[in-house]
This record gives structure tokens, sequence and C-alpha cells, in this order.
């Protein structure tokens, strides 16, 4: 098992002086990183919110879209299905009339 000496010897002085100096300067930097960090945070979140309320209008319409081509498609199919049978009736009606 690593021991804490086997560290320091492997990091040596500057990587020990790093450490400490980023220990050190942590409680500094950490509030400048996120005061920059939050508007931008905050920059990309409202783009993404506006990009969304945009493209939510466009959605609906291709959805609407969508569902019109469909039920037309299926009320062409039930159309040719049921068109056979009502010519066929239409047919066997109007033979019956003529040879009345």
């Amino acid at each position: 098992m690593a021991k804490i000496t086997d560290f320091v010897a492997d990091a040596g002085a500057p990587g020990i002086i790093a450490g400490i100096g980023a220990v050190l300067l942590a409680p500094v930097v950490i509030p400048i990183i996120a005061g920059i960090g939050k508007p931008i945070a905050k920059s990309i979140v409202k783009g993404g919110i506006i990009a969304y309320e945009k493209s939510k209008g466009s959605l609906a319409e291709l959805g609407e879209t969508w569902e019109d081509i469909v039920a037309e498609a299926r009320s062409e199919i039930a159309e040719e299905q049921y068109k056979p049978v009502f010519e066929a009736s239409e047919n066997r009606s109007n033979s019956q009339l003529t040879s009345k």
C-alpha cells in the first residue's frame, strides 16, 4: 500500500509547492471563476429556453401536418377498401332493376 511519504517523494518539491499554492489560492480563485461562469451559464440556459419556445410552435405545426397526412392516407385506404363492395352492390341493384 502506498504511503504518504511515497507520494511526497514522487511529487518532489515543485509538486508539493503547486499543491500548497492551489489550496491557498482556491478560496480566492473559485469565487472569481464562479463570478465569470455564472453569467455564462445563465446566458446558455436563457438561449436554450428561447430556442425551446420558438421550436415548440414549429413542432406543433409539424405534428398537425403529420396528423393530417396520416388521416388522409387512412381515408384513402378506407375508400379503396369499401369502393369495390359499393360498386358491386350498385351493379347488382342496377341489373335487378333492368331485368324486371
